[in-house]
């Protein structure tokens, strides 16, 4: 059995009712606790909210939540595509989150899945 050293988790439901973004980066800061290396990638129009800097509406606020995941060194990345779409840009993003374009996305499902290592879609 590989041992698990890994872990790509997936935003895309951005949505302030759900538990998706806070189970992300819990589930983040757990996998980053136990040593692992965490990418976390948030994609598609709903997804890509959560990179988005002093965000004004909607409770809770995940702007701290997102810099402490970061600061314990989980790369968090977001989809230029999805961004593109609802015109988020570069400088509006939480400082340390940095675009991933979609075929760089293909790419890192390919990776993780040949490798046995952990992928988490939330």
């Amino acid at each position: 059995m590989t041992k698990v050293e890994k872990v790509l988790l997936l935003l895309k439901n951005m949505v302030y009712e759900s538990t998706s973004p806070q189970e992300t980066l819990k589930f983040a800061k757990y996998y980053r606790s136990k040593g692992l290396k965490v990418l976390v990638i948030l994609w598609g129009p709903m997804g890509v909210l959560l990179a988005k800097r002093d965000k004004s509406r909607g409770s809770p606020k995940y702007d701290n939540s997102v810099q402490e995941c970061i600061d314990m060194g989980v790369e968090i990345r977001c989809c230029q595509l999805a961004s593109d779409m609802i015109g988020l840009k570069k400088e509006e993003l939480i400082p340390g989150i940095e675009f991933i374009c979609s075929k760089d996305v293909t790419e890192l499902f390919l990776e993780y899945t040949e490798e046995n290592q952990l992928v988490i879609n939330f």
